[in-house]
């Protein structure tokens, strides 16, 4: 715990860095192009090649020093950050280069949960999985909280290049603490009789998943609900400064709101460890999640609402994240997790980048003017999310957290699910039976 701690500690200062980061760069393309479609863009360039490439990336990692992939995937952050502040130094910095660094760091990025996920599980007992998540959630949140606020307060001091030169000192701690930690190996359990290619390992994770239903089930779950996630997350920034006349400190706030209950629910989370059966914490956290957080996001009229809203959103997401990682590292043998945990991860993930290339168009040209004075969809949801400017991206949010809970809900109403954990053997049993 004491190993895990310090890479724990180094990924908290790099988050911090990360999230100041993109709050400025937000702020940045807001004040250049105006239009959500730009900051919506951003995300799937980023995205798209990370879900993509993430089974070769999972297969990679099995075979690799998992040391080594961690900091790869972490220098290759810092290096995009560096182009970006080289870039905006010379007053150089356009719309298009965000979208081509994006792209790069999101190809690595694919190589760090599953890293991350296998590395845990070797330096860690079963019975700390889940506080190990609540921890790593808890710097997450964190740095949802401090890290919009200080970017605000420091674009005034520093600028943007300022914030992207302590995102880039980050990255160096982040790497720092990897490198001072012993990682353990798995020892694998089978001897390998014959050499496996890259395309056998890359498709292992589908075969794995595909034979046990439950947890495939489990997964789609996630499937749906990101996709309504991904459909509202990339307007945020857009509904709340388009409500409030561009006003970064309400902005601020509501992202550090994000933090605030992120940092609660994770706190609770490590101290409890989660619920008996974490399926139920996966379950239930969506559904309120979705229905407290995001559905709240898009009925709220002022800033408090949101922020409240954002609170709740991120309470209970370590809940549903940390129960499901728990799940998967105790079900899936340490030598396999690389290329299972991967293939996990893209079929959550794929819906995604569909709808993050969908969202911003769907709000520039259809939900926008639509419920805009005189548009033709005020008249029948104007009392529920008002009109005018942000009001089309609020009742895309209320729509999609009522699809987040029924998605909850459906997943808790189907047995093979709902008994993953009961069907599915830790894997550790399946040793020691073997063993006798």
């Amino acid at each position: 715990m004491r190993g895990f701690t310090v890479v724990w500690a180094g990924q908290f200062i790099s988050l911090l860095g990360t999230r100041m980061t993109n709050f400025a760069l937000t702020i940045w393309a807001w004040q250049v192009t105006g239009q959500a479609t730009t900051l919506a863009m951003v995300q799937l360039f980023y995205f798209a090649p990370d879900v993509l490439l993430k089974p070769v990336a999972g297969a990679l990692v099995d075979r690799w020093n998992r040391k080594l992939v961690m900091i790869l995937s972490d220098l290759a952050a810092g290096i995009g950050t560096v182009v970006i502040f080289l870039l905006l130094s010379a007053d150089a910095l356009q719309v298009w280069h965000l979208y081509a660094i994006s792209a790069f760091m999101g190809m690595f990025q694919s190589f760090q949960f599953p890293a991350y996920s296998a590395a845990v599980s070797t330096m860690l007992d079963k019975e700390q999985y889940t506080r190990a998540s609540g921890m790593l959630g808890l710097a997450d949140s964190v740095s949802n909280i401090f890290g919009p606020a200080a970017a605000g307060a420091l674009l005034v001091v520093v600028g943007t290049t300022g914030i992207l030169a302590f995102d880039v000192i980050s990255f160096v701690v982040a790497i720092a603490a990897v490198l001072v930690v012993s990682i353990p190996q798995p020892e694998p359990r089978v001897v390998e009789t014959k050499k496996r290619s890259l395309l056998e390992d890359s498709l292992f994770g589908f075969r794995y998943i595909l034979a046990r239903p439950s947890l495939l089930g489990l997964q789609l779950v996630f499937f749906f609900i990101n996709f309504s996630a991904s459909l509202c997350f990339p307007l945020i920034a857009p509904m709340i400064l388009s409500k409030t006349g561009n006003d970064t400190l309400v902005l601020g706030s509501v992202q550090s709101a994000f933090g605030v209950g992120g940092l609660v629910g994770g706190l609770v989370l490590s101290a409890w460890g989660g619920p008996e059966k974490r399926v139920y914490g996966v379950l239930f956290g969506m559904m309120l999640s979705s229905l407290l957080g995001m559905t709240m996001l898009g009925l709220g009229k002022a800033p408090i609402v949101w922020m409240l809203a954002s609170f709740m959103e991120m309470f209970f997401l370590p809940f549903t994240n940390g129960s499901n990682q728990a799940i998967w590292q105790s079900k899936v043998p340490p030598e396999m997790q690389g290329r299972v945990f991967a293939v996990r991860a893209q079929i959550a993930q794929i819906s995604a980048p569909i709808a993050m290339a969908i969202t911003g168009p769907l709000t520039d040209r259809v939900l926008t003017p639509s419920m805009d004075v005189g548009g033709s969809l005020a008249p029948v949801f104007g009392w529920l999310v008002g009109v005018g400017p942000g009001a089309g991206i609020s009742l895309l949010f209320v729509f999609m957290g009522a699809a987040g809970f029924l998605t909850g809900l459906v997943g808790y109403l189907l047995p093979h699910i709902r008994n993953v954990e009961e069907i599915i053997p830790d894997h550790d049993q399946v040793l020691a039976e073997a063993e006798a």
